[in-house]
């Protein structure tokens, strides 16, 4: 299967700002390809298409299904599994947020919580307010995202619209 130019770029992209991430580069290229063609595909055709190697997408796509980002899918007639991810942008992006949040927050936060916790007379009282400072801040800040996560979603989009203009109003 041969790929738009535009689609092309923007999955070579997405590779790049995965391996960025922390996130394999195969891995993001098939997650995009998967989202930009909106439709399922079996696995030999993604590797195919992304000119990789078989073992290579099976294993992606188990890390993206792990991920909530891609789903198994079955056509009647074919014995293949066929992959496709979420469409919605919305729920990508949510999806994406949640599981970093679980698999990077919320480990520093149980870090942070049981240094806080640890009686350590070594522990100097300015290395004590650091860690008080950030576990604050953390949980502050995953406290907000809490909040916004039950805001419905037309709502969070007119208050991501209105952007700034809350803060000029707070600030009044």
């Amino acid at each position: 299967m041969s790929l738009s130019p535009v689609v092309e770029k923007i999955v070579l992209h997405w590779g790049e700002m995965g391996a960025r991430w922390g996130v394999n580069r195969s891995v993001a290229q098939i997650h995009a390809l998967l989202w930009l063609l909106g439709r399922p595909m079996a696995a030999d055709e993604i590797a195919e298409t992304l000119g990789i190697a078989r073992s290579n997408v099976s294993t992606s796509l188990d890390e993206l299904q792990t991920f909530r980002l891609v789903t198994l899918v079955h056509t009647i007639g074919d014995r293949r599994n066929f992959y496709e991810a979420k469409g919605d942008t919305w729920d990508v992006v949510q999806t994406i947020v949640d599981e970093r949040k679980k698999r990077e927050i919320d480990p520093t936060l149980d870090v942070l919580r049981a240094a806080r916790d640890f009686d350590d007379p070594e522990t100097s009282q300015d290395v004590r307010r650091r860690v008080a400072e950030m576990l604050a801040f953390i949980e502050r800040m995953t406290g907000w995202y809490e909040q916004m996560r039950r805001v419905p979603r037309p709502t969070l989009q007119r208050l991501i619209k209105l952007g700034s203009g809350i803060a000029r109003l707070l600030s009044k």
